[in-house]
């Protein structure tokens, strides 16, 4: 596959890619805790959809007018982003798990003229103290709540039909927000034209899904990985798209995965260690899955065994970021080479550089790179041109983690360059969790590392200095991850906290996170 195949026209809407499945085939399959599933069709999809373009654009926003969005894993999500895409508008996914805090910081950063959220969310986002003089329209859905506009009434009595908005392969289609090191998250750029790339790279050769097959991608709305498979490589497909909004249970998601004939799976590694630990996993029939494949932090190999022992199932690692696609995986694979993240999908476009952005020789650690005329790249961190220039090395984007590619060119993951934190997937910035933690009375100075976990992959460990005259004990410890847990999304919060005298610093006061990660003293566990 060279370039030009992965360039889209210049006029160029994702939506087309959904659009051209209009017919009465199955395009979601919502799985019901009581009574038989609901199926949408896709023509069925498409005209809710069409109806929803129409009640956004009766309200007067326009292309490119930024729309944030919290829902959870319902129909209603693929119809609310089916239609935006529709209208132009720039989507902005927010999670469920999102504090005021994240909610304020994202509203004013994006400039968001809208708020589109399930019911059940939609109360912090009215536990906002800040001013947010961007939002015009707050839209729920599901349910009537005071003060907001129903979605329901928007689409009712709407056409059918709408004209899809003109945007080009340049234009914003996506405003995901990531974490960092240090400060804020930063507000990825997509633009349609990454959608096209995406679908021609991850979509075809790493998740093998063809028309005939039923999917289930287990990432929740709010994240990118959600518009990277459930919603783009699914629907981008003419597939199936399986829907659960089940609470994780590894004995369930087998059940389902029987019941429902699931032809190709992608979950995170976590959902696939829990699975591997039932002691009835044989029990299950999973022989209508061809595809599993994982994604969001390195699988370790007992249990791609296992998966493979059983169900004669090879799980496919697979790695990008939400700066990116799906770059690197394992698709033939060699069983020698079982461990490794896998070769790149486009090896032209990828590399193992050093800090001045020079590719390096075989087998020599440095950070994996990509090149910077790759179509599915972000376009920028947006208002943040430092960041963006910062984030590049000569020809390459540089993605912080750190590899070594052998000979026969699979990638070797040696771990990160920064201080970013994996945990089931999540990706966490130290700086979010410390800056919750300080607003504590009792503390003085904090550090947020990874512990490493068997299940997992990553803890959040949190270091904590407490002011004089308070001793640290379990109590605290537990007041603390509350106290966190309210400020910043719950998954952030630290499940072990260590109390420390003092911090380890360099000359100049920076903290020695390294030294921390190395740390092995008393810990106190949630």
């Amino acid at each position: 596959m060279d370039l030009k195949t992965l360039i889209a026209p210049e006029v160029y809407n994702i939506a087309d890619e959904i659009d051209q499945y209009f017919s009465e085939k199955p395009a979601l399959i919502l799985d019901q805790k009581s009574g038989e599933p609901t199926t949408i069709t896709y023509s069925g999809l498409i005209k809710r959809a069409n109806q929803l373009a129409n009640g956004l654009t009766s309200l007067g926003l326009t292309k490119g007018d930024r729309v944030v969005v919290m829902t959870t894993r319902l129909v209603e999500s693929y119809i609310i982003y089916l239609a935006c895409l529709k209208a132009g508008l720039v989507i902005s996914p927010s999670s469920e798990l999102l504090r005021a805090k994240d909610l304020s910081y994202r509203l004013n950063h994006s400039e968001a003229k809208a708020i589109i959220a399930y019911h059940p969310f939609v109360a912090e986002f009215d536990r906002i103290e800040d001013e947010t003089p961007f939002v015009q329209y707050r839209i729920a859905f599901g349910q009537e709540v005071p003060g907001w506009m129903r979605m329901e009434d928007l689409m009712e009595g709407e056409p059918e039909t709408f004209s899809t908005v003109k945007t080009t392969k340049e234009d914003f289609a996506y405003l995901a927000y990531t974490s960092g090191t240090t400060g804020f998250p930063k507000g990825v750029v997509h633009s349609h034209g990454w959608g096209y790339a995406h679908l021609r790279t991850a979509a075809s050769k790493w998740l093998n899904i063809s028309e005939t097959d039923v999917v289930w991608a287990t990432a929740a709305p709010g994240w990118q990985k959600w518009v990277w498979s459930p919603f783009l490589s699914i629907l981008g497909s003419g597939a199936t798209g399986f829907v659960s909004n089940r609470k994780f249970s590894p004995h369930k998601y087998l059940q389902l995965l029987q019941d429902y004939k699931i032809n190709v799976l992608c979950c995170t590694p976590t959902e696939y260690r829990m699975m591997a630990k039932l002691e009835d996993i044989q029990s299950f029939d999973l022989s209508h899955l061809h595809t599993a494949v994982s994604a969001g932090e390195a699988l370790n190999r007992e249990v791609i065994d296992v998966f493979k022992n059983t169900f004669n199932i090879q799980i496919r690692d697979g790695y990008g970021q939400t700066e990116s696609t799906l770059l690197i995986a394992n698709l033939n694979v060699d069983s020698s080479k079982i461990g490794s993240m896998g070769q790149p999908l486009l090896k032209d476009f990828i590399a193992i550089v050093d800090q001045e952005g020079n590719p390096l020789p075989a087998n020599e650690v440095g950070t994996i790179a990509v090149r910077k005329d790759f179509p599915a790249l972000f376009k920028e961190y947006y208002k943040d041109e430092v960041k963006t220039n910062d984030s590049c090395r000569g020809q390459y984007f540089l993605t912080g983690d750190r590899a070594s590619m052998d000979e026969d060119g699979y990638i070797w993951f040696q771990g990160r360059n920064d201080d970013v934190i994996i945990s089931s997937g999540y990706t966490i910035g130290p700086f979010e969790v410390e800056d919750s933690l300080m607003k504590h009375e009792a503390v003085k100075e904090c550090a947020v590392v990874a512990s490493p976990d068997p299940i997992r992959g990553n803890l959040v460990k949190a270091f904590v200095v407490l002011k004089e005259g308070i001793t640290g004990n379990d109590h605290l410890v537990r007041e603390l991850q509350q106290f966190a847990k309210k400020l910043t999304a719950p998954y952030k919060y630290p499940r072990i906290i260590q109390f420390i005298n003092a911090l380890p610093k360099t000359d100049s006061g920076k903290i020695k996170r390294v030294d921390l990660r190395k740390y092995t003293g008393k810990i106190s566990l949630d």
